[in-house]
């Protein structure tokens, strides 16, 4: 499109025009500066360019970075990644050359999106934002977005979702909301990791994460000041249990003592909570990640020993005992993926018990096929949304709404591989969701999105909204 094509397309004479008066009548002291900012008004704006690059995540391996140009300024987005691709999620695209970074660079999904995803979006309003996405989601033309990969369709989404919200002048989360048709906005409850296990440390703690839960505040800012001095003391404890190696700390920020059962774990944390005084204002959750030391229909308790007794086997049965026997002894609200991702039985029968919240990772994938059967069998009441899995923003509503309408708890999740992206703080404000579970108290990366989360709470005021004690209610 030529200069002058351009200028009679969207009538610019006139606006300039428009815009001139309005300065005159205005009497600005500063007419030239009235002049642009009306201009930049009237014109409607576009996507004018895309730009990728490939970055590094929090563990030091590459990822896709996006800058979404249009005529209102530049907006940047990342894409998070997991420790291992599920067969039920969005395609990461890499490489695979064993030379370069271990096979695990990301430059085939930055060319997919300099060369093919840009050229498809330029001149498109990013307040559009089903558009965007349908449009990527149309030139990969595969099911789980492996074509492109999924990496790369991301970044260009919530790149264009953080233009979407300039273009109206609102906050993102606002934006979010709007897009999701306006639930109520919420300040969600932090679940903090403190202790790491599983895949995420060095110790042979079996389970992947114990997480504290500060419901009983006031505010989120308060429950962060609950996170981090509970986190203090709890490396305080471990020091003089275990010394100052116990505080080494997984990849999301939690302490890795070299402790190996799951009481013991526990009680290191009880005993951190005792000591900030809050007790029953905050609550445990686990994240078990059973799937990872599950061997048929089994569960290896000592998966990670290298002195393995052979005695700690647990059938689905076994495990159900154990964690009534937990529950009880502990104020634990919440356990993730407490069986295998295909144990659909014992699953269904833990949820039918009540015991507490039961969370899906795992076994759903953020896959909105995965939460329909889910749902129709009620096999479990809640579910870990992690938007990589499902590769738009788009998407990603049309899954929480779907959660949301079967009255489940939703928790908005980071990946053991971030970036200082703070997106998922918004997204978790504009959805409404009950949690939001990005890491430990403490790394550049996890603070990020907790520290997204003041600000969003200052800059809501009187209408900010903690969950609190209603964190069920998504």
């Amino acid at each position: 499109m030529s200069v002058q094509e351009y200028l009679d397309k969207h009538m610019l004479s006139r606006k300039i025009e428009d815009a001139v008066n309005a300065a005159v009548r205005s009497k600005t002291p500063d007419p030239v500066l009235f002049i642009s900012n009306h201009m930049r008004k009237a014109v409607p704006s576009v996507i004018t360019k895309i730009r990728a690059r490939q970055i590094l995540d929090s563990r030091g391996v590459p990822t896709v970075e996006v800058d979404l140009h249009t005529n209102k300024g530049m907006f940047r987005a990342s894409a998070p990644s997991g420790d291992q691709t599920g067969m039920y999620e969005a395609v990461e695209l890499r490489d695979g050359d064993k030379g370069v970074y271990l096979g695990n660079s990301v430059k085939r999904a930055v060319r997919n999106i300099n060369e093919k995803i840009s050229e498809a979006l330029i001149g498109m309003d990013p307040i559009l934002q089903a558009q965007i996405d349908q449009a990527m989601i149309d030139l990969d033309k595969t099911e789980k977005k492996g074509e492109l990969g999924a990496n790369a369709i991301l970044a260009v989404s919530i790149a264009a979702c953080k233009a979407g919200a300039a273009e109206k002048e609102v906050p993102l989360y606002k934006h979010i909301a709007d897009l999701a048709g306006k639930p109520n906005l919420t300040l969600p409850v932090p679940s903090f990791t403190v202790i790491s296990g599983g895949k995420h440390a060095g110790n042979n703690l079996a389970i992947q994460e114990i997480m504290i839960l500060p419901i009983g505040a006031s505010r989120f800012e308060e429950a962060l000041q609950m996170g981090s001095e509970t986190y203090h003391h709890l490396k305080a404890v471990i020091t003089e249990k275990h010394g100052a190696q116990g505080c080494n700390v997984g990849e999301d920020g939690g302490f890795a003592p070299n402790v190996s059962s799951f009481r013991e774990a526990l009680d290191l944390v009880k005993e951190a909570i005792s000591r900030t005084g809050y007790n029953e204002r905050i609550k445990i959750a686990i994240d078990v990640a059973a799937t990872n030391f599950c061997i048929g229909t089994k569960y290896d308790l000592d998966f990670k020993s290298p002195n393995k007794s052979g005695q700690n086997f647990k059938s689905g049965e076994d495990m159900i005992d154990m964690y009534k026997e937990l529950c009880s002894d502990y104020p634990i609200v919440s356990i993730e993926d407490p069986f295998d991702k295909e144990d659909w039985e014992h699953v269904k029968y833990f949820s039918s018990l009540g015991v507490c919240q039961v969370v899906g990772d795992d076994l759903l994938m953020s896959n909105p096929k995965r939460v329909e059967r889910a749902i129709s069998e009620s096999t479990c009441n809640a579910f870990l949304l992690k938007v990589n899995q499902i590769g738009t923003v788009t998407e990603a509503i049309e899954v929480v709404k779907l959660a949301k309408d079967a009255h489940w708890g939703i928790v908005t999740s980071h990946r053991c591989g971030e970036t200082e992206d703070t997106f998922i703080a918004d997204l978790s404000v504009g959805l409404g969701t009950g949690h939001i579970k990005a890491g430990a108290p403490c790394r550049g990366e996890r603070l990020a999105k907790y520290n997204q989360l003041l600000r969003i709470e200052e800059e809501l005021g009187d209408q900010a909204v903690y969950v609190g004690e209603d964190w069920r209610l998504s």
